[in-house]
């Protein structure tokens, strides 16, 4: 089970990858009969919109959202087409913006980035019933 959307990276498209990824996990839930826990859903939610919001910011060009459902894992892939790899900062409740790549990493089990030339791949990792 995999869903994709290709992202021009105008401000509409952060609210489709989330309406997608509800989209995708409810078809996950209803259709093939996984257990997907309803914070999973949110969870999911916030870290799309953070990935698609971080490269829309950052990327100079368009962007590939990727969601696959594999075993009890969905794996969410976000292709960017800048090279420049992020890093999470040192937490400072002082600094406004620039959290993104913190929360992904709070949130999912794991967080992978690789250089995938021209740009880059970030991928995430969360369990679908976290029940």
């Amino acid at each position: 089970m995999k869903a994709s959307l290709h992202l021009d990276m105008d401000g509409t498209r952060i609210a489709q990858a989330r309406h997608l990824a509800v989209s995708f996990l409810s078809n996950v839930r209803d259709e093939h009969s996984i257990a997907v826990a309803d914070s999973t859903m949110e969870i999911v939610q916030l870290i799309v919109s953070e990935l698609v919001t971080n490269a829309r910011k950052y990327a100079p060009g368009p962007a590939l959202l990727q969601m696959q459902v594999t075993g009890a894992a969905l794996r969410i892939e976000l292709w960017d087409s800048n090279p420049l790899p992020p890093a999470v900062k040192a937490p400072d409740p002082r600094r406004i913006g620039q959290h993104g790549l913190e929360i992904v990493t709070a949130l999912a089990q794991n967080v992978i980035v690789e250089a995938t030339p021209p740009g880059k791949r970030i991928i995430a990792t969360v369990m679908l019933n976290t029940a």
